[in-house]
C-alpha cells in the first residue's frame, strides 16, 4: 500500500467515525447519511434514496466482511486493509461514487457546481480549503463546474491502494485557511 493511500484511508476512517467513539458502527453511517442528505436538499428523491442505499451498503459490507467477532464495530486496523482491496470493496465504492456524485447534480445536466460540491464534502467532514483544492484539481470549466463522471472517478481513485499524485490527495494535505 502506498503511503498516500494509507493517509487517505486514515482520513476517511476519522470522518466516517461521525460519533467520535474511535470505531465505525451503524450509528456513524446514519449520522453521515443525515448530514449529507441535509446538504443535498435540492436533490430528487431518487438521488437521495441512492445515497441512503450506498451508505447502507458501505456499512453492511464493512460489518459483514470485517466484524468477525460480531461486536458491531470496526476498528481502524480492521478497516485499513479491507477498504483498499479493490476486489473486496470495489463494488461498494463504485456504488458510493455514483450515488454521491449524482447527488451533486440535482438539475441532471451532468455538471456539479462548486457550492454544492463544497456543501456535500463539508457534510462528510472534509476541510473546506482541501475541498476547494480538490475541486480545482478536477479541472472545473469556465463556469466553475466539474462533471459528475470526473467526481465519481475521483472517488474510486481515492480508494486505490496503488495510486499516488491523484486529485484526492488534496484532501489529506494540510492547507492554510
Amino acid at each position: 500500500m502506498r503511503d498516500e493511500a494509507a493517509k487517505r484511508v486514515e482520513l476517511v476512517f476519522s470522518l466516517f467515525d461521525a460519533n467520535g467513539n474511535g470505531v465505525l458502527d451503524s450509528d456513524d453511517f446514519d449520522l453521515m447519511t443525515g448530514r449529507v442528505l441535509e446538504a443535498a436538499s435540492a436533490s430528487d428523491d431518487g438521488a437521495k434514496d441512492a445515497i441512503r442505499a450506498a451508505f447502507r451498503r458501505y456499512w453492511t459490507t464493512l460489518s459483514t466482511e470485517l466484524d468477525a467477532n460480531g461486536d458491531g464495530v470496526i476498528s481502524v486496523d480492521e478497516f485499513r486493509p479491507f477498504v483498499l482491496d479493490p476486489e473486496r470493496f470495489g463494488p461498494t465504492i463504485a456504488e458510493f461514487a455514483e450515488a454521491l456524485s449524482a447527488l451533486g447534480d440535482p438539475d441532471g445536466d451532468g455538471l456539479i457546481e462548486r457550492p454544492l460540491f463544497v456543501s456535500l464534502m463539508r457534510a462528510i467532514g472534509f476541510e473546506e480549503a482541501n475541498i476547494h483544492a480538490l475541486f480545482d484539481a478536477f479541472g472545473p470549466d469556465a463556469d466553475d463546474r466539474v462533471t459528475v463522471s470526473t467526481w465519481a472517478a475521483g472517488i474510486r481513485e481515492y480508494y486505490a491502494p496503488d495510486m499516488a499524485g491523484i486529485a484526492g490527495d488534496q484532501l489529506v494535505t494540510a492547507r492554510a485557511v
